[in-house]
């Protein structure tokens, strides 16, 4: 029960925060998430392909981002 309350609190937590996030943020934060869920995938949850595809997804949402 615990678990499920603060995985609520954590969500409400970052999704308040990301409404005050700028393009640039939000692309970076997009990008970091598809591509750390990518990593995962693709290396079969290695914690370092889940890092390295998440830095490299960031990277390139901030770049793509107007």
């Amino acid at each position: 029960m615990k678990k499920a309350l603060y995985s609520c609190l954590a969500i409400l937590l970052v999704t308040g925060s990301i409404a005050a996030c700028s393009n640039k943020d939000m692309g970076t934060v997009g990008g970091a998430a598809l591509g750390g869920v990518a990593g995962n995938v693709i290396t079969g949850g290695s914690t370092a392909g889940t890092v390295v595809g998440a830095v490299g997804g960031g990277l390139v949402g901030r770049a793509v981002t107007n």
